[in-house]
């Protein structure tokens, strides 16, 4: 009896070790104390002039007239990547007491390493490179300060994508394609935690006038 005893506890021990080592980038990416906030998240159509907005007018081919051998009278059909836009800033999750706030220090600042770009549609058809573009990761870094922001350019739709389903059909089919993208932030406090913050915005896709 003394035996089993020994052995079901040697068996419990076993299993919580098992299951710290499975739980542990979990329990480490919650432990960073600051929260990584967006202000604003922002695109903008690809091209020779680009305005950032809060709705994306993305052209699937433009047309431009120069440099030569592009002219008014012959433009050159191009295919732009859109460009995203993000400020980002720190929040603490202990926000201190009353007349006395915490303040993020410098071991708190979090280094953007990665972005990743997810498209989808409000009618529920989702199926990338069918409905959608296809989800991508991109690299992209910038260091939020312990204090105020810090405003980072990223790629919010791929070239390549213009050249694949279901875009490139829009080309010459006149149709526009409504799409909600999903863009999320990863990076690291300097201690090495793991943060990350997701936000939106509306693409709409189109062969748009030039």
């Amino acid at each position: 009896m003394t035996g089993m005893r020994i052995l079901s506890r040697i068996l419990a021990v076993a299993a919580v070790a098992v299951a710290s080592t499975s739980c542990g980038d979990v329990v480490r990416s919650s432990r960073a104390p600051v929260f990584l906030v967006i202000d604003t998240l922002q695109g903008a159509r690809g091209g020779p002039t680009q305005t950032m907005t809060s709705t994306v007018d993305s052209d699937v081919i433009t047309n431009v007239t120069t440099p030569a051998p592009c002219t008014t009278d012959s433009p050159c059909p191009t295919i732009f990547s859109d460009p995203g836009q993000v400020t980002l800033r720190l929040s603490p999750k202990d926000i201190g007491p009353v007349g006395a706030p915490t303040s993020p220090s410098s071991n708190n600042e979090v280094t953007i390493n990665r972005v990743h770009v997810a498209y989808r549609r409000t009618d529920g058809r989702n199926t990338p490179g069918v409905d959608v573009p296809y989800a991508f990761d991109g690299a992209a870094t910038a260091t939020v300060p312990a204090t105020g922001t810090v405003t980072m350019g990223f790629v919010l739709v791929r070239n390549t994508a213009k050249m694949e389903s279901p875009l490139v059909q829009l080309q010459t089919n006149g149709i526009i394609v409504t799409t909600i993208a999903d863009v999320t932030f990863y990076g690291q406090d300097q201690v090495g935690n793991a943060i990350s913050a997701t936000g939106s915005i509306e693409v709409d896709f189109g062969n748009f006038g030039d």
